[in-house]
């Protein structure tokens, strides 16, 4: 990668240049903070939605909301200042409900015992990662499927897109099925992308950060988004308290209850899920050395075991790396400068959390098309005349937004990779550490089924 000068002389940008290796990253501050900023737009909508499904368990609205935007904030700074990574961290969308409707709704256990489960399983993340246990998993992870871990992750991202869009909706007889495309959201959204495509064709700086803008704008002016029209829909001095869920959780309650099931599920899904989309956006960010290896990944582990028994301290559930920060990657984020960015953005939405909710779905879900596009790049670097390498891989890239898990599309490559090894005699080329993940999953679909 082509080094860059410092962009100023200037000590304060000295200063940013020498802590977040930026020239030596080829990037620079201003396309850092473009990059957070795009970021922090695209995955801002979090906050809106988690707080109201963790409010489903009786947990109070207005605490779930600080606790998650203090979980985000914590955890994102962790991987900034201490991991050097440029991805958001913060409480999982699908984890939310696994935490809402499966934990506390499905079994009858009060949110604070939930929320101990969560506690218990970051303890396990950080003694995984702190036996290097963690790094055997990565080493184990061979390379096929860590190039179809990027491409099905893009799926799954322009997945979401689709659907947030509304151009694909639930179908009852074919399970999903083509949304009304002459409704004012569907056409927006596909202005959006298409806006956002020119901007990319044509090389311009903050291209989709543009098309979140023109498109929210267009939402507004189409009436399908409402417009501010009162200071109070845009800044608040009453900023919601965390007091009523911070250190609620109850430990002995969890470990009284027996939930193994439960604390397993959770250790699974957040050990899978961050752990392929940080591989994902590593490579999309091109962070690996020549010898395949992501710097500085064992601290981002580390931050986000740490972060998410922060969250359940706060209130708030497991932690993801959201996929959305493909958005700010493509933007050309790749220090922990752009989320620092985000993470000061998120501790701002205390004050500016009403504006949050003028931008809509529909602006939101056309760069994550775009960026689904993207990342399937590193189809070519499966090869497509091996069986035993292409059948794992398109499990792995095909499972994703099937079953909306990044977990599961890898259990089933897993899975897959080793038996088709095994069966054909190539058994040499398995990783012993594979057998013991491949283990755990199938524990985790035999719970799943139980």
């Amino acid at each position: 990668m082509e080094k860059q000068k410092p962009e100023s002389s200037n000590d304060s940008f000295a200063f940013l240049d020498r802590f977040f290796e930026l020239s030596a990253r080829g990037t620079t501050v201003k396309k850092e903070m473009l990059a957070g900023l795009t970021t922090f737009m695209t995955v801002s909508y979090v906050i809106v939605v988690i707080p109201l499904i963790l409010s489903e368990t009786g947990m109070p609205k207005e605490a779930a909301l600080a606790a998650t935007i203090f979980a985000i904030a914590f955890s994102t700074l962790l991987m900034a200042l201490w991991a050097n990574f440029p991805v958001v961290t913060g409480p999982g969308m699908g984890l939310s409900a696994f935490f809402t409707y499966s934990v506390v709704i499905g079994e009858g256990l009060s949110w604070e015992t939930a929320l101990g489960a969560v506690f218990i399983s970051g303890v396990i993340f950080f003694i995984l990662t702190a036996t290097g246990i963690r790094g055997k998993i990565i080493d184990a992870i061979p390379s096929v499927l860590k190039s179809s871990i990027t491409v099905g992750i893009g799926l799954f991202v322009a997945f979401i897109g689709l659907k947030n869009a509304g151009i694909v909706v639930g179908d009852d007889s074919n399970f999903v099925g083509l949304g009304k495309l002459a409704s004012s959201g569907p056409i927006i959204a596909l202005v959006g992308v298409l806006l956002s495509a020119v901007f990319m064709a044509r090389k311009m700086k903050g291209a989709i950060i543009l098309g979140i803008i023109l498109t929210t704008l267009l939402a507004m002016i189409t009436g399908v988004q409402s417009l501010p029209t009162h200071v109070s829909d845009v800044l608040t001095i009453h900023l919601p308290s965390v007091a009523p869920t911070f250190m609620k959780l109850d430990i002995g309650a969890a470990f009284a209850y027996g939930i193994f099931s439960i604390v397993f599920s959770f250790t699974i899904v957040e050990l899978f899920d961050t752990l392929a989309t940080l591989i994902g956006l590593s490579r999309k960010a091109g962070l690996e050395d020549e010898n395949g290896k992501i710097p500085n990944l064992n601290r981002a582990l580390t931050a986000d075991s740490i972060g998410t028994m922060a969250s359940a301290l706060f209130g708030s559930t497991a932690l993801n790396t959201y996929i959305e920060n493909a958005t700010g990657i493509t933007e050309g984020g790749r220090t922990g400068l752009k989320s620092l960015t985000v993470a000061v953005l998120f501790l701002l939405t205390l004050f500016l959390a009403p504006l949050i909710q003028f931008i809509p779905t529909v602006a939101t879900a056309p760069p994550l098309i775009i960026i689904g596009a993207l990342m399937l790049s590193d189809i070519k670097n499966i090869n497509m005349e091996d069986f035993t390498e292409l059948i794992p891989a398109f499990l792995t890239i095909v499972m994703m937004p099937l079953t909306f898990s990044i977990a599961d599309g890898l259990a089933f490559g897993f899975l897959a990779y080793t038996f088709l090894k095994l069966l054909t005699g190539r058994y040499r080329e398995i990783h012993p550490f594979l057998y013991i993940i491949c283990i755990a999953f199938m524990i985790n679909f035999y719970m799943i089924g139980h």
